[in-house]
């Protein structure tokens, strides 16, 4: 793996940079306050290939990885425009469909998610299961009269439904050889019959809002199950193929959730060292008190040491590597969201009072920094992961 990035991954970050602050931290809080989504922004970055930089190119894609996307995330959200559904639409769902896809689905969604023309939500997580995956209980079962699936269920803290073309669903379906349940993705368009949503009132502020899913008895055509039928079960996807899809977006999900949490904390940071080289009040700059100074020194450190982890995992990931992706991916989850709350943290306390103000846009990172210690897997769950799995230690739940 290069330590050293590539020239054309330099090339992309400050291509992106120029982007993100062509339009600003102002234009970001003006659309959540709007409660519109980053309109603009969005068209302008999928315009210009940033969207589906990981997609593949005879699909519309820039035939990247995840490598280039979570560049893309880092450096809208260092410029304070950090786009929440890059997380979901592209990384998760554009993988999925990439990897598992039928060609039909292929053709109908990916070119569309490159352009930015449709975008796509994800829902696994569910009132009475949390990190529990194994406890979902939304449902799929066969219409025997016509082949459709009949999906019914719940999803909560779903980002963007109400702005997305579908929700790709993580359901259950019975096997008919062990009648156990396992793991189905399905694409579900937002104006399904029966697919109803609920927002969530959330103490967040973000261009994405939250909500409750309810699935009563969904229908679906059978070309909705993601990689179609059990004649695909050992290609594409297919009902014997949705733990392999899982997985295929999750390692995605925590990779670009540390980006977002990276490109949080570089932005919180900026202000605040902005604000110590030019705040004087004992006759210099509080910048030149190590009290000030070794703090966001410190920030500046773990933010770059957590980049490093995310550029591996993203790297494992390219490379085909699920496994080795999928513990480094949670490594840089973690080591980003804490990086991310202390950076935050401490930039609103070199700002003082100032860092509570609107005018400086740091109060507002406080309640976001957290989420990323908390979403998609809580940081307790990452430390199960790694106590089991790589240290080899007793399971604890």
């Amino acid at each position: 793996m290069p330590v050293i990035e590539s020239e054309e991954h330099k090339a992309l970050r400050a291509a992106v940079s120029a982007l993100g602050h062509k339009y600003g931290r102002a234009y970001f809080t003006r659309t959540v306050e709007e409660g519109r989504p980053a309109t603009e922004l969005w068209a302008e970055a999928a315009k210009l290939g940033y969207l589906g930089v990981n997609l593949p190119e005879e699909h519309g894609g820039g035939g990247g990885g995840i490598s280039e996307l979570s560049i893309v995330l880092e450096e809208l959200g260092a410029a304070g425009c950090p786009l929440l559904l890059m997380v979901v639409s592209p990384a998760i769902c554009g993988t999925v469909i990439a990897r598992f896809g039928t060609e039909e689905q292929k053709r109908d969604w990916l070119p569309a998610l490159a352009d930015g023309t449709r975008t796509m939500a994800f829902g696994i997580t569910e009132p009475d299961a949390g990190s529990n995956s194994h406890r979902i209980t939304t449902t799929a079962r066969r219409d025997p009269a016509t082949g459709d699936w009949l999906l019914t269920g719940r999803k909560v803290f779903v980002s963007g439904v109400d702005i997305a073309d579908a929700t790709l669903i993580v359901g259950r379906t019975e096997d008919a050889r062990t009648g156990s349940l396992k793991p189905c993705l399905f694409i579900v368009p937002r104006d399904t019959p029966g697919f109803q949503r609920r927002k969530i009132d959330m103490e967040l502020n973000a261009s994405e809002k939250q909500f409750e899913l309810t699935l009563d008895d969904v229908r679906l055509p059978a070309d909705a199950l993601v990689g179609g039928g059990p004649s695909h079960a050992f290609g594409s996807g297919g009902e014997d193929a949705g733990l392999l899809q899982l997985f295929a977006g999750l390692n995605p999900e925590r990779i670009m959730t540390a980006a977002f949490a990276i490109g949080m904390g570089r932005f919180a940071l900026s202000r605040a060292v902005e604000y110590a080289r030019d705040r004087t009040v004992w006759k210099a700059p509080i910048g030149s008190h190590q009290a000030i100074a070794h703090p966001l020194a410190q920030a500046h450190i773990d933010l770059e040491l957590a980049r490093l982890m995310m550029q591996k995992a993203a790297h494992l990931y390219d490379a085909g590597d699920d496994i080795g992706a999928g513990e480094a991916a949670n490594m840089a989850k973690y080591a980003a969201a804490e990086a991310c709350v202390r950076a935050v943290d401490q930039a609103v306390h070199t700002l003082g009072g100032n860092g509570l103000t609107r005018e400086f846009g740091l109060a507002s990172l406080i309640t976001a920094a957290r989420v990323s210690r908390i979403a998609p897997v809580s940081r307790e769950m990452i430390l199960n992961y790694v106590s089991h799995q790589t240290l080899g230690l007793p399971k604890s739940y």
